[in-house]
């Protein structure tokens, strides 16, 4: 009976952790790190504008350091056309739930700063108008005055 229970409870503790989003896990580091979370829809591999964002801003050293810098968690959903760029199924599912949440007009690329609590803080419709160091140091002014609060 209790190897019975024991198995039971690993199960539903294996479903209950498999089944917490990116989203869940990146507003419990958020809260835990003081850091705000930049969720970017992407196109990656039909999306010109992604691309762009891609190698111009999000591949950058100056991007990383805000990661580095405990600022922002990052998350990437993706919605990749091509056969062989497929993402998983859960991976799927997150990202149109995300979609569902943040982008029901679908537009690509569209980055969104996020509170720990999921709320707006800012977005950029579209490939960003800013340059890298802009782009950059808005999120890190955005961060500082929702720290001060």
């Amino acid at each position: 009976m209790k190897t019975i229970l024991n198995t039971f409870v690993l199960t539903v503790l294996c479903f209950t952790i498999h089944a917490q989003t990116r989203l869940d896990q990146a507003k419990q580091q958020a809260k835990e790190k003081n850091e705000l979370i930049l969720l970017n829809f992407s196109g990656s591999d039909w999306c010109i504008p992604c691309m762009k964002l891609h190698k111009n801003i999000i591949e950058t050293e100056k991007f990383k350091q805000l990661l580095n810098d405990h600022i922002i968690v990052y998350i990437n959903a993706d919605f990749p056309r091509n056969k062989k760029n497929q993402l998983s199924a859960d991976e799927k599912k997150d990202n149109a739930s995300l979609a569902d949440l943040y982008n029901a007009d679908g537009i690509f690329p569209n980055t969104l700063l996020l509170d720990a609590n999921g709320k707006i803080l800012k977005n950029w419709q579209g490939l960003p108008q800013e340059d890298l160091s802009t782009f950059c140091g808005e999120i890190r002014q955005v961060h500082n005055q929702v720290s001060k609060q």
